[in-house]
């Protein structure tokens, strides 16, 4: 062929036509919200069963590569090397008690991202045995991975208590 831009243009020129005459067009992709809600609800709980279980690996299954942990009063872990980490900190303190309920769970139109929220109430012991209490407030973010099934990008979570003031 001569000239291969002509080609292109004709090839270009014959898809909008079939296209104009058969009435075809992209349409968008079936609205999987509710099944995705669904799906992330399950995960979720069951990710929540494995926490007060304190089974690490189950838990940190639930989180995807690169997913983020942000805990209260320490830096931000990166990697399930490093949430596996702050997990284990977290299940070594004495009476170690974690019960969130997840209170909304929204996924977005494109079905590759959703959140969900709620409260939590965490029970413990100090280290001179007195009770310690904690009540607030989560967000988790859940990302869709590329077999269909649903893993967290994101996981924070702060307290609704005020700060304790220093001693004097």
């Amino acid at each position: 062929m001569k000239n291969p831009n002509l080609f292109v243009l004709r090839a270009t020129v014959a898809c909008i036509a079939a296209t104009m005459l058969t009435g075809c067009s992209r349409s968008a992709p079936p609205d999987s919200r509710a099944a995705d809600e669904a799906a992330i609800r399950e995960a979720d709980a069951a990710s929540l069963r494995a926490i007060a279980a304190k089974q690490m690996d189950a838990t940190v299954s639930y989180y995807d590569e690169g997913a983020s942990i942000l805990t209260p009063n320490a830096p931000i872990a990166t990697g399930r090397e490093r949430i596996r980490s702050a997990w284990e900190q977290m299940f070594a303190v004495p009476g170690f008690n974690l019960a969130p309920k997840t209170t909304k769970v929204e996924v977005a139109r494109s079905g590759d991202l959703a959140y969900a929220q709620g409260t939590y109430e965490f029970s413990a012991t100090d280290p001179k045995g007195a009770p310690v209490q904690d009540r607030g407030k989560f967000v988790v973010v859940w990302k869709k991975q590329a077999d269909g099934a649903w893993k967290i990008a994101a996981d924070i979570w702060n307290s609704d208590l005020p700060l304790t003031p220093a001693p004097k």
